[in-house]
Order: structure tokens, then sequence, then C-alpha cells
């Protein structure tokens, strides 16, 4: 049996969802402007969250 692979297979975690993100974003029509909106609001809090992490 032969097993397809992806270049996908072997990227890292953060590229793998990136693009998991991107096509949720782009199959449910979100437009650009908002996706770059909310991708800072979540940066923000990711952001805020690893700071509290180094804190402790």
């Amino acid at each position: 049996m032969n097993k397809k692979t992806s270049p996908l297979d072997d990227a890292p975690q953060h590229v793998k969802l990136a693009v998991d993100l991107i096509m949720l974003l782009e199959q449910n029509e979100v437009a650009p402007e908002d996706v770059l909106q909310a991708l800072e609001i979540v940066k923000q809090d990711f952001s805020s969250k690893i700071q509290l992490d180094q804190k402790t």
C-alpha cells in the first residue's frame, strides 16, 4: 500500500496550524480585513499569556 505524503507531514506544528487556519477562514469566506484585525487580537492575547508564563 502506497501512502501519499504531503510536504506538510514534516512541517513544524505552527506551519500546519497556519495552513489549517487559512483553509478554515477561506472556506467560511471571512473578509481579509476582518481576519487581520482578529489576528491582531489573538496575537496580543497569546503574547500576554507568554509573558504571564515567563513570570511564574
